[in-house]
């Protein structure tokens, strides 16, 4: 009896079989490295929303709009940059102004306007503050 034509056919099906098994092992790499990206980027997702949820306390509940003004974010910028309260002579010198009354009062004018939004406070008469 002659077996080589079973063989053959055994080997055919063995050769099948093999190629089957590695185009699995190489759809299963893939799909290992998809499963890593994705779970990375769920990790960097949830560190996103600690932190985000962490600082929530930190951010102000509403930030009003500024007046269509180009020195109210000049003068909000100088509130920054100072250590302690100003007065609006402070502030006329900080924007660049002549320290003229009418520049003066222009200035507290607007920082009264910032205390009504709610940016500032007036801890003194005259001294003016961001609010904490």
């Amino acid at each position: 009896m002659n077996i080589q034509p079973l063989l053959d056919a055994l080997g055919l099906q063995e050769d099948a079989a093999r190629a089957m098994a590695d185009g699995l092992r190489a759809q299963i790499d893939d799909l290992q490295t998809r499963l890593r990206e994705a779970e990375t980027h769920l990790e960097h997702l949830a560190i996103t929303r600690k932190t985000i949820t962490g600082l929530a306390d930190r951010l102000p509940a509403h930030t009003p709009d500024l007046p269509e003004h180009p020195d109210y974010p000049r003068i909000l910028a100088a509130f920054n940059h100072a250590t302690g309260p100003l007065r609006a002579k402070d502030v006329c010198e900080a924007l660049g102004h002549e320290l003229l009354p009418k520049n003066v009062e222009g200035a507290r004018a607007k920082l009264k306007r910032l205390v009504k939004l709610g940016i500032l406070t007036e801890a003194d008469t005259g001294n003016f503050a961001r609010k904490p």
